[in-house]
């Protein structure tokens, strides 16, 4: 079994995209009283919402993540069919990539380390001409998140630039921690990933639960390492 620091049994991530507005007004705050750490998985378009807070979150510690200059999508959602992955290439991906870390740069001061796949899709183009961009990301960043994938991370086997995301959204902690409890027995790493924070119709992580998964990563007892992508990324690399 992978050996986590300090005797941990197991490592969490808490992640969040699209830069919502809610992730600073109720979820950092909430973060930053249980002494956690989580990733933002930033869409530049929204950061001038709350950019001040933005920088306020990155000053505290949390991860500021790439999520793609436009978060492209399969055309098949009707809200992504003007900017769908069928349309794209490799080489238009990639400078969107590097577009987007730019401007978190420029306007947050931090380089983002680690990204996150929109709608956790990997590819561009369509029938023979498809092709993953896994290997751009790999090129460029630390890590690389999925979305609605079906297991913990297995930090010996698994791919850091096809990290496994667990779609936290609209879940009680009961529901949460039977994935928390998943990853301590399997002595892997846990990376959740939501949206909004607080009481929303869809896509949202509930205050009450975050502030719960916080309180109990955070406990000596439970032993678990709660801590940002990239950090965790950065550990198995080295441990490897």
């Amino acid at each position: 079994m992978f050996e986590w620091p300090n005797g941990k049994r197991a490592a969490v991530s808490l992640t969040f995209d699209d830069a919502r507005p809610s992730q600073v007004d109720r979820g950092v705050p909430i973060l930053n009283a249980r002494g956690a750490r989580a990733t933002f998985y930033l869409s530049p378009a929204n950061i001038a919402q709350r950019g001040a807070q933005w920088k306020e979150a990155a000053a505290a510690g949390h991860e500021m993540g790439n999520h793609t200059l436009s978060h492209p999508c399969t055309g098949n959602f009707p809200w992504s069919r003007a900017n769908a992955l069928e349309d794209y290439t490799l080489e238009r991906m990639e400078r969107e990539l590097m577009e987007a870390s730019a401007i978190i740069r420029h306007t947050l001061g931090v380089t983002p380390q680690t990204f996150a796949y929109p709608c956790g899709q990997k590819f561009v183009g369509r029938g023979q001409g498809a092709q993953s961009y896994v290997p751009l990301v790999a090129k460029h960043f630390l890590a690389g998140r999925g979305f609605k994938d079906e297991a913990v991370q297995d930090p010996l086997a698994g791919d850091l630039a096809q990290v496994m995301g667990i779609d936290a959204d609209d879940q009680s902690f009961g529901q949460l921690k039977v994935w928390i409890d998943r990853a301590t027995q399997a002595g892997g790493w846990l990376v959740f990933a939501a949206h909004d924070v607080g009481d929303f119709s869809r896509q949202a992580m509930g205050a009450d639960a975050l502030d719960a998964v916080c309180r109990y990563c955070v406990d000596p007892a439970n032993g678990i390492w709660i801590d940002t992508v990239a950090a965790i990324a950065a550990y198995i690399r080295r441990a490897r």
